[in-house]
């Protein structure tokens, strides 16, 4: 087997060590989305759920709310529009700036989701992150090798399991 360069060279690259988790992790969670018929990627729950949680937004302050670029949060807004989940309107107080919200549809789909996706999605990270401890390299390390040795959509049927036994 070929080296793990990446995780080889430690703290120099930290940042790709954590991209390749998340892209991992957003694997898992499009594979569990799939197979519940949410019809979203895991990018655009963020912008759903901050909505959701903080109410109407100017697209700057859903962009500082998620933590990504405004140029991307424009983007992801107006697919999101697209498919009838959110509306962009301009503001009555500045007509530069738009307001995003949720559509009715858009709403049922997020109502849909904290009931069924997203505790599902939790509990699958969270087995995979129970037991860490010790020094971060360690623990991604540990992240790493629990997601090659069982995917989160694996372990959304361990965590039902397990509550059910309870």
């Amino acid at each position: 087997m070929t080296e793990d360069v990446v995780r080889a060279l430690g703290f120099l690259c930290l940042g790709t060590r954590m991209k390749r988790i998340g892209e991992r992790l957003q694997a898992g969670t499009l594979e569990l989305m799939g197979e519940m018929k949410a019809g979203l990627v895991p990018g655009q729950y963020p912008l759903l759920a901050s909505i959701d949680r903080l109410g109407p937004l100017t697209v700057g302050e859903l962009a500082e709310a998620v933590g990504i670029t405004q140029p991307g949060t424009t983007k992801a807004v107006n697919q999101l529009a697209k498919l009838g989940l959110m509306r962009s309107l301009p503001s009555d107080h500045d007509q530069r700036r738009r307001i995003v919200t949720l559509t009715d549809k858009g709403q049922k789909l997020v109502d849909i989701s904290k009931r069924d996706v997203w505790p599902q999605i939790e509990r699958a990270v969270a087995d995979l992150c129970a037991g860490l401890e010790g020094p971060l390299l360690e623990q991604l390390a540990a992240i790493e090798d629990g997601l090659v040795e069982k995917p989160l959509s694996r372990r959304v049927a361990r965590t039902t399991q397990k509550r059910a036994q309870r």
